[in-house]
């Protein structure tokens, strides 16, 4: 059995080479994406991140491959009705990101409501001037969360304890202890903030978009999901600001309306130590005879007709 890992980190290194020490199993590690590496290959299974694209032309060059897995709860980089229409197994990780992205994302906030890096930056020019840097509070204001799934009730929780009052927005009631609906045009009229805490599926691209946004009571919206949740014009013509952990297109970065950073907000020790052992697991079943734990095949039922 050969194993490739694609993307990989220093850290992600040490730590799969000692967990797999004694695994019956051949273990290579690029730090490229797949897309950049030599190929064909004889590769059983692929461990990649969210740069390397899975499509039909890459798998055609992994005659070999049974499975693979990223280290992302994201796998819009990833065919999958092309990977289960030839018989591969993919899994994702989940459940590992609520603080590290819930904290990033009020941190979004707080720089868009407060302009602090604007502060600190005139600071180290000897600029004391703040007039023109008028902030508002959060708290007794509404948040509106956009998906209740582990980052949305991160998100949730810390808005309690700025004391917000929530609205969230979500398929299946979560009792969160909120006022909670399925229907979107509730939230954008109610809230004075908004979250976006989900996933990039067929049914959410460009879930906001230029006729809904118009509902939207306020004029901040926090992205630490898929930029594409958000259709381009919204980014183009919203006059509000978007603070967004990724963009469709970094160039809009440039707009005064837009704070980005790239895409780090997962990006802490803890949530690396858990998106390590959560890949490990999802790999460990495989290698046993199972269905790794967190399989997409049923996602891919859910979100594609075409799925087998």
């Amino acid at each position: 059995m050969k194993i490739a890992f694609f993307e990989v980190k220093p850290e992600e290194r040490e730590f799969f080479e000692k967990k797999l020490e004694g695994v019956n199993v051949e273990v290579l590690f690029f730090e490229e994406t797949i897309n950049n590496h030599k190929l064909p290959a004889d590769y059983d299974v692929i461990s990649i991140f969210i740069n390397s694209k899975i499509t039909a032309e890459i798998l055609d060059k992994l005659p070999n491959l049974k499975y693979i897995q990223t280290r992302s709860t994201g796998y819009d980089h990833i065919d999958l009705v092309e990977c289960y229409k030839r018989g591969i197994m993919v899994s994702n990780v989940r459940d590992y990101a609520g603080p590290a992205v819930g904290e990033f994302a009020f941190g979004l906030l707080l720089e868009a409501i407060r302009k602090l890096y604007i502060a600190i930056h005139r600071v180290k020019r000897n600029d004391l001037y703040y007039k023109d840097l008028k902030g508002i509070e959060i708290e007794g204001k509404t948040i509106g969360v956009l998906g209740l799934g582990t980052i949305g009730r991160q998100i949730v929780k810390i808005a309690k304890g700025f004391g917000a009052d929530v609205i969230g927005f979500s398929r299946h009631p979560k009792n969160l202890g909120i006022r909670e609906t399925f229907i979107l045009e509730e939230v954008l009229e109610r809230s004075d903030f908004l979250f976006i805490a989900l996933p990039l599926t067929p049914q959410t691209k460009n879930l906001i978009n230029k006729e809904n946004i118009s509902h939207f009571k306020g004029n901040v919206i926090i992205n630490p999901a898929r930029a594409e949740i958000i259709e381009r014009e919204v980014y183009l013509t919203f006059n509000g600001i978007i603070a967004a952990d990724v963009l469709p297109d970094w160039s809009l970065a440039k707009k005064d309306n837009i704070i980005a950073t790239p895409h780090m907000a997962y990006y802490t020790k803890e949530a690396l130590r858990r998106i390590m052992q959560i890949s490990l697991d999802n790999l460990m079943d495989f290698l046993d005879g199972k269905v790794p734990r967190f399989c997409l095949k049923e996602e891919c039922k859910k979100y594609f007709k075409e799925c087998v």
